[in-house]
Order: structure tokens, then C-alpha cells, then sequence
């Protein structure tokens, strides 16, 4: 009997494929990642993914263009961690290289205190796509037109084999499409046939479908509407809730970012510039660019808006030609970037509890100055009076070329017309009609002139 069983098992282990063998194999092996990650020392809370001097350049030689440049910073356990700034300041470039789309020239990301970036096994690359997904911010151009909304959910399914059997798979694409606020009956079609903000949420339930623990929203809200907006944000934060996402959120408006978020990161032209808690970041924006971007935000009241003075920020106010500048903790959980005098500075300002002030709104009733005169549209030897403003010039002031035409031919309705033109500020019909008028005199002048020089000749003669 013992014989006969040995038998059996030596036929059913030939009879294995490849595959089958790899994966009873990945199944003995441990986990790729560890459980938890690694503690923060300074307030006891679980880093989930970690940044350090992250370089990214595109490029080589003189074509290289520096991206993002030392970028430091942790993303704790379970809290939204937003990233904000202008277009092109490197926000996206950050989250592409964290699902390793960007490969970093310089430094290193780590997740759960393992790297991720740079060369990684296959397995540990595969457990990157498996426990990182991405939110885009077209959902147009981040869905297959030609799948239908259930193949689009159920391909991350199939990839990882998350299912036990097609029931099982058919029962988690349901359960999604509906915790989203979609249909079931909506599986079937394509995603051309959806709103821009069903779409997003087709986007969503594909990333959520996988059980992730971090999530890269890249600006998720930007091409939808107000109303639309709120409904994904109440999602994102409906599954952060339910299940213990983390979040990286990319934005460029800081009026939502601050209802969302735990912590602030402020980046500019690669660099960070500024992280901190949410609240702390609004009730003390210390680097003047953060100052800037606060100073952006609309007023809902439209004559404080209207009233509002904006807060400019240029680069060149900094001179770090001598002291470089880096990130520096000034306490209270808040990092600035500066150099040694700028930093004393920050904290000086943080310590003495004041607020610096980045909105600034002009009383209507004090004495308005002078407003600046603003230039006319060039007039030949005429000046316009000071004190016009362009909106000053009618909307129908469109310079036709009909009103030169007019003008050559009919030159005493062109000189009317000019001089009416001049009178009621049409600046630029004023112009097209003098052009013709003078061109039409010339013309009229001269066959006039002829005509008296041969009436002259043939008396005389």
C-alpha cells in the first residue's frame, strides 16, 4: 500500500505544470512586506510610505530637466496625505515614481520600511501593483473605450487571482459598482456612455476592487464639476473609513485640500517647501509661496473678493547663492524649507503665535488712488486722453475692412465716418476708416490733378 501510494504521488507531482509548482511555492513563502511598518519615533504613528532625498530627472545631459529635487517626507498609517502646488511643480511626477511609472535618479521610497524603488524582485513588484493603486485625473484617457465597465473592474481581479470562482468574481464587481453609486446593470456598458463624474467613479471602484492599503488620488477632482466634486470626496473618505485607506491626494487648490486632509505637503518647482498638519499650514503658512497659494483662494463674499489683494510670491525674494537652503522641523510637527537666516526667522514667527498675514482686503470707502492709464490702441498722430481705461472702448469696435473699402471709394462719407468713429472712442473702426479715406483722396487727388495737368497742356497747345 505504501508502495502504491508513493506511486501516485510521484505521477501527480510530474503531472504539475510549471505554474501550478510556482505557486504552491509562493504560498509557503513568506509575505513580501511586512505586516506593519515601522514607527515613527517622534509621535508613535505607523509610516506606511517614506520618501528620502528623492531625486527624478528627466532626460540626459544638457536636456536634463530636474523634476523634483531632495524630496523628503513620510506618509503615516490611515490619514490623507495631500500634495499641493502648480502645474508642473512635480506633484504627479512624485506619485508616478511611487508606483514606480518614474524611475528616481536619486534617493530611495520606501513602503512598510522596504524599497521600492529602483530595481525589486518580480514578486515585490508584483505586491507593489497589488497593495498601490492609482486614482487618475482624466477619466476619460484612464479607461479602456473598447471594455466594457465589468471587464475594466475585473482586470486587477483576474492579474492577482483575488476571486475563488466566476460567482465570487461577478458578486465583488457588483458589490463595488454599487458602494460607488452605480448600478449593476451598468457592468455592460462602455465608459463613453457615462458622465465625466461616473466615470471617475468607474476609476474608483477599479482601484478599490483590489483591497489596497495607499491610494494615489492624482487630482480626481479637477476636470468635474462643484456638486460632482463633493460626491467622490465623500467616497474617498466613505472607503478610508471603512477600510483603513491611506491616501495620497494631489491638488492644486488648497480650499479642498483643507477639509480633507490630515497633513499638507506645499511643493514648488520640485522642491517641498512646506509640510505640515492641516490646520496648523492654514493658521500658520510660514514659506511665502504656501502664503500665496492661501492668498488664492476665493472669498465666497464677492465684495471681499472684488476688495481682496492678492499675495504675490517670487522665487528671487530668496538668496541661496551662499547658504543653501533645506527642510528643517521648527517644532510643532511643521517643516520649512530655507536656508539658516530664514529658518531663525520661522521659528521666530511660529514661537511669538502671530500669524503672518497672507490676505489683505482694502476698505472701499478709504481714498482710492489714481487708477493707471491703460494704453490705447496705437492712433497715427492723435493721442488718446488720459484717464481712458480699455474698457472704456466699445465691444463692436471690430476695425472692419469694409470701412476702409468705403472709405477709398467714397472718400467724404469715409472722412464723416472717421471723425464720428474718433468722437464715440471706435478706435479701431476710427483707423480703418482714416486708412481708406487717405488712400481714396490720394488716389482721387492724383487722377484729378492728371486730368487739370492735360486740360492745361491742351489749351495751351
Amino acid at each position: 500500500m505504501k508502495e502504491k501510494k508513493i506511486v501516485e504521488n510521484t505521477v501527480e507531482n510530474s503531472l504539475e505544470t510549471p505554474e501550478v509548482k510556482e505557486e504552491k511555492k509562493e504560498a509557503i513563502v513568506e509575505p513580501v512586506f511586512p505586516e506593519h511598518g515601522p514607527i515613527d519615533e517622534k509621535n508613535g504613528k505607523e509610516i506606511l510610505v517614506s520618501l528620502k532625498n528623492v531625486d527624478i530627472t528627466f532626460n540626459k545631459g544638457e536636456k536634463a530637466v530636474k523634476a523634483v529635487k531632495n524630496a523628503t517626507f513620510d506618509i503615516y498609517k490611515g490619514e490623507t496625505f495631500s500634495l499641493v502646488g502648480e502645474s508642473g511643480s512635480g506633484k504627479t511626477t512624485i506619485g508616478r515614481a511611487i508606483i514606480r511609472i518614474n524611475q528616481c535618479s536619486g534617493g530611495e521610497i520606501l513602503y512598510k520600511g522596504k524599497k521600492i524603488s529602483g530595481k525589486i524582485d518580480r514578486k515585490t513588484d508584483k505586491e507593489v501593483i497589488r497593495n498601490i493603486q492609482m486614482v487618475f485625473q482624466d477619466p476619460a484617457a484612464s479607461l479602456n473605450e473598447r471594455a466594457t465597465v465589468d471587464y475594466i473592474i475585473s482586470e486587477g481581479l483576474y492579474n492577482f487571482k483575488l476571486f475563488e470562482n466566476e460567482a465570487d468574481r461577478v458578486q465583488k464587481v457588483e458589490n463595488i459598482i454599487q458602494e460607488v453609486g452605480l448600478l449593476p446593470e451598468h457592468l455592460t456598458r462602455y465608459p463613453h456612455e457615462f458622465s465625466g463624474g461616473q466615470r471617475q467613479r468607474i476609476g474608483l471602484a477599479r482601484a478599490i476592487v483590489m483591497e489596497p492599503e495607499f491610494i494615489i488620488a492624482d487630482e480626481p477632482i479637477s476636470a468635474l464639476d462643484v456638486s460632482i466634486r463633493a460626491q467622490v470626496l465623500n467616497l474617498l473618505k466613505k472607503f478610508q473609513r471603512e477600510r483603513d485607506i491611506t491616501y495620497l491626494f494631489i491638488a492644486h487648490d488648497l480650499s479642498i485640500v483643507r477639509f480633507i486632509s490630515d497633513r499638507i505637503g506645499v511643493i514648488y518647482k520640485g522642491d517641498i517647501v512646506e509640510v505640515a498638519d492641516a490646520e496648523e499650514l492654514f493658521d500658520f503658512p510660514l514659506h511665502p509661496y504656501t502664503r500665496s497659494l492661501i492668498s488664492a483662494i476665493p472669498i465666497p463674499d464677492p465684495q471681499l473678493e472684488k476688495n481682496k489683494v492678492l499675495f504675490t510670491y517670487d522665487g528671487s525674494c530668496h538668496d541661496y547663492s551662499v547658504n543653501k537652503p533645506s527642510l528643517v522641523d521648527i517644532g510643532h510637527n511643521h517643516l520649512v524649507f530655507g536656508n539658516e537666516d530664514e529658518i531663525a526667522e520661522y521659528k521666530k514667527i511660529r514661537e511669538s503665535g502671530v500669524a503672518p498675514k497672507s490676505i489683505t482686503i482694502v476698505d472701499p470707502k478709504a481714498k482710492t488712488k489714481k487708477k493707471p492709464v491703460v494704453e490705447q490702441p496705437a492712433i497715427e498722430e492723435e493721442e488718446v486722453a488720459l484717464g481712458e481705461s480699455i474698457l472704456d472702448v466699445p465691444v463692436h469696435d471690430t476695425g472692419s475692412v469694409l470701412y476702409t473699402i468705403i472709405g477709398f471709394f467714397l472718400p467724404l462719407i469715409g472722412l464723416i465716418m472717421f471723425l464720428l468713429f474718433k468722437h464715440f472712442k471706435y478706435y479701431r473702426s476710427y483707423k480703418s476708416s482714416k486708412k481708406g479715406t487717405i488712400y481714396g483722396c490720394i488716389l482721387y487727388g492724383s487722377i484729378i490733378g492728371f486730368w487739370l495737368i492735360c486740360l492745361i497742356l491742351a489749351l495751351i497747345i
